[in-house]
């Protein structure tokens, strides 16, 4: 059986991620039983909710087991199979690990794909991935934009935040995205279309309060939160009547302490709503969402960037790129 490198979980994280946390192992790859195949994982998806499942409470999902590889959604080709309907050389995505072989299990949650409809496989792992189905749905679904509304999405050069400003304008809405540096600000509105957007960095949230009311004269109707802490309470300061929050990421929070939310007062105030998003909720409908979003991009009226980093033995820096906001589009590690 050819050798398995495996980017193990080996203590749970003290706040900030550290390399002491984690071990890169080589093992035989494992035995396949009746009805399971071996994957050759070539790209993982690194994401900022992989932080929260190194914890011991885990968050939606369980805690990865001490000693265990680090969980991600991979993408790869079927190497050896005992199981029917997914033959050698098949191209399949799923829930797996940052490993070079993983086992996946018919009936389980890996799924054949087909590289061809796409531009690069890894797409899939992007616009066709849990990506592009968060913006999809969260923003049309959970938002619920009407044209003519203000949005204001924070961590806007993201991979999720750059498609929701994205989708914003496609329904007619006027986009302001929040990210750091004149760089990612300035990609905002020239890459995306952004109609205008804000540095957070060297402001604290009386500077960035005003800074959104500057942005948005007429108040934010829709926020797409993906930072939280000052960012998210200078956004309740700025909301009309009846606006919406939608909640998809608190990424200045899982490294400290939580902070919370402090001016959530602002919701009774202006009778607005705030509701938790998860794309879990909407895996059936995937083909769906990945038909309209093909659609668009196709036409130009959405662009996707990816950075993809190669090599397992460079998991640890590529991940922590998430927090220090130095990765230029959606995050992939190359492992083939």
């Amino acid at each position: 059986m050819p050798e398995n490198r495996r980017f193990l979980l080996k203590r749970r994280p003290d706040g900030e991620p550290v390399r002491e946390d984690f071990d890169l192992v080589t093992e035989p790859s494992p035995e396949l039983a009746e009805g399971q195949f071996l994957i050759r994982n070539h790209y993982a998806s690194l994401d900022p909710a992989m932080r929260g499942w190194m914890d011991a409470g885990g968050n939606y999902m369980p805690p990865i087991p001490l000693g265990a590889p680090v969980r991600a959604t991979t993408i790869g080709v079927v190497e050896d199979s005992r199981a029917e309907g997914f033959d050698k050389g098949m191209w399949v995505m799923g829930l797996n690990a940052l490993e070079d072989y993983s086992v996946g299990v018919a009936g389980g949650f890996t799924q054949p794909i087909d590289p061809d409809r796409v531009p690069s496989v890894t797409n899939y792992l992007s616009l066709f991935g849990a990506v592009g189905m968060t913006a999809y749905f969260g923003f049309l679904e959970v938002c619920e934009p009407k044209e003519g509304e203000t949005v204001l999405v924070s961590g806007a050069a993201g991979a999720v935040g750059s498609l929701v400003g994205q989708l914003a304008k496609i329904r007619g809405c006027r986009a302001v995205g929040i990210a750091g540096g004149p760089e990612k600000c300035a990609r905002l509105t020239t890459r995306y279309g952004f109609d205008a957007s804000i540095d957070y960095k060297g402001k604290d949230e009386e500077d960035l309060t005003r800074a959104i009311a500057e942005a948005c004269p007429d108040g934010v109707d829709i926020i797409f939160e993906n930072v939280g802490g000052i960012i998210l309470d200078a956004g309740l300061m700025n909301l009309n009547l009846k606006a919406r929050v939608g909640l998809c990421g608190l990424i200045s929070e899982y490294n400290t302490p939580p902070r919370g939310i402090r001016n959530l007062w602002q919701l009774i105030v202006k009778r607005a709503e705030i509701r938790g998003l998860l794309v879990a909720d909407y895996v059936e409908r995937f083909g769906e969402g990945a038909a309209q979003m093909g659609e668009w991009a196709a036409a130009g009226k959405i662009a996707i960037d990816e950075q993809v980093d190669e090599g397992l033995e460079n998991a640890f820096d590529s991940f922590m790129r998430l927090f220090a906001g130095s990765n230029q589009g959606k995050m992939i590690l190359k492992i083939a």
